[in-house]
């Protein structure tokens, strides 16, 4: 069993996206690989085939290595619910909620998760890829690491440290985190890989002999910059710019939310050829779109307040009244009913808060967490679909006799009597090629062009695998894998 570790020196350095792409590369030389992240925090998530939650990044890895996700590649999953505080998922289950600071003290608890998980993939796998989190050089998170060299030093396997030159400062970046790192730490580093470059590697080159005469280590790679490369972000919400909408395209905008969770939803339509989608930040105007999509939340009082805030209540009865599509995705479903209940305080303060009230249905956070992948069909159309749910809440109302999906397990979501308002549970509503077409002529496309999402997302992995392959020092690597 061999294991390696790819740790960054900032957050967004690129350790999500190298461990996949190793992870492809070796699946495709037929070695029997796994992803591992101990712990993760996001807001994106994916249901485990074992019925458990972990993070959206080691299921696009585990797709990398032709795997179903299981609750073992991630056993520490942090899902922040306010600026202190975060929902605790250990194995797949909700543990607990805690604050940060009592969060430090729970980790001797969060480790024992992780060591039984990484040793029931050493079982099973001939390799393991481990990806870090956030920096090793976080000086105030040291004490019972469990996330990069503290996990690094538990099991004893080498590190990988990957920087992203496109964001300046590569070289104090790598040199800067390995002086902050112990001694045993620092040898514990094999080499490090450069992401995102443009541009002449000659003019690089003089600061790449620097960097290992200064430090005694390899440069293991330099990294392109993939334009248009597409894997599905860890968390961050991808960038969009703030110009007109499309017109010839159909138009698609999502409020960008504070708890905003699987955005990875609108991959679909972000890619789509023939849909113009926008995120719109709360400093930004909010433009006239064909489809308003409200995205899902880990705060969902919390998170309509804030559209209250922004102005965005008018503006969507507004476009309601001019003919526009409005779509609610989990905690943006719930959003869309009379009112949402809290009584046992699961994501703040016990209570209750006025929902939009444009469809006919009350939501009661109750403390069993559903996590479900399921499939179907859309309701209104023959169009199979796909997803998973991951939500707390309970709907009920007479809105939920007129189902948006019929899916195995039953009827699911709503849509209005006049066809203008949908909601569902259902994280992924738009990958499956039929259920995305389908969905977009409800929005008012007329002419859907056949489009994959599946397809692009193994495309994009390959292509980054192909990347690896050319750009790493794979003479140097080959000792550490399988061969």
């Amino acid at each position: 069993m061999k294991t390696l570790m790819i740790q960054g020196t900032t957050s967004d350095a690129g350790k999500s996206t190298l461990v996949a792409g190793i992870c492809r590369v070796l699946y495709r030389r037929g070695v029997k690989v796994a992803p591992f992240k101990p712990q993760n925090m996001a807001l994106n998530s994916a249901v485990t085939v074992d019925g458990g939650e972990i993070g959206r990044a080691q299921a696009v890895q585990a797709q990398a290595c032709g795997l179903a996700p299981h609750i073992d590649m991630n056993p520490v999953l942090l899902k922040p619910n306010s600026d202190t505080g975060c929902q605790v998922i250990i194995q797949g289950k909700v543990a607990c909620n805690l604050e940060a600071t009592d969060y430090h003290a729970y980790k001797p608890t969060a480790m024992r998760a992780v060591l039984d998980s990484y040793r029931r993939l050493t079982e099973q796998y001939d390799c393991v890829v481990v990806e870090g989190a956030g920096s090793p050089a976080e000086i105030n998170l040291r004490a019972n690491d469990i996330a990069n060299m503290g996990f690094a030093e538990a099991v004893d396997c080498p590190v990988i440290l990957v920087a992203d030159i496109d964001r300046g400062g590569v070289f104090a970046h790598i040199v800067g985190t390995l002086e902050l790192l112990s001694g045993s730490e620092r040898k514990r580093v094999i080499g490090f890989v450069i992401n995102r470059f443009r541009g002449d590697i000659a003019l690089l080159q003089s600061g790449l002999d620097w960097l290992e005469q200064t430090t005694g280590k390899p440069v293991l790679g330099v990294l392109p910059y993939l334009h248009d490369l597409h894997i599905e972000a860890e968390d961050a919400v991808p960038h969009t710019p703030s110009t007109l909408l499309v017109e010839e395209k159909l138009r698609v905008i999502a409020p960008v939310l504070p708890r905003i969770s699987n955005h990875t939803d609108f991959d679909a339509l972000r890619l789509h050829p023939q849909v113009d989608f926008r995120f719109i930040g709360p400093d930004e105007s909010i433009p006239s779109a064909d489809l308003i999509i409200l995205p899902g939340s880990k705060s969902v009082r919390a998170d309509l307040e804030f559209l209250r805030e922004h102005g965005w209540e008018p503006v969507l009865l507004r476009h309601l009244r001019y003919g526009g599509k409005l779509l609610g995705i989990c905690g943006g479903f719930q959003m869309l009913g009379r009112a949402l209940h809290d009584p046992l305080g699961l994501e703040g303060v016990p209570g209750s808060a006025a929902g939009l009230g444009v469809l006919d249905m009350d939501t009661t956070l109750e403390a069993e967490k559903k996590l479900v992948n399921v499939t179907g069909k859309l309701a209104f159309a023959d169009a199979s679909v796909t997803g998973y749910e991951i939500h707390m809440g309970v709907s009920r109302g007479a809105a939920l006799q007129h189902p948006l999906l019929q899916l195995s397990s039953g009827s699911e979501g709503a849509i209005s009597n006049d066809g203008a308002i949908a909601g569902t549970y259902l994280h992924g509503l738009f990958d499956h090629p039929q259920a995305c077409a389908a969905l977009l002529q409800w929005a008012g496309l007329q002419a859907v062009s056949a489009f994959d999402y599946g397809a692009q997302r193994e495309a994009g992995l390959d292509r980054l695998a192909d990347a690896l392959e050319t750009y790493l020092d794979w003479e140097q690597l080959n000792p550490l894998l399988p061969s």
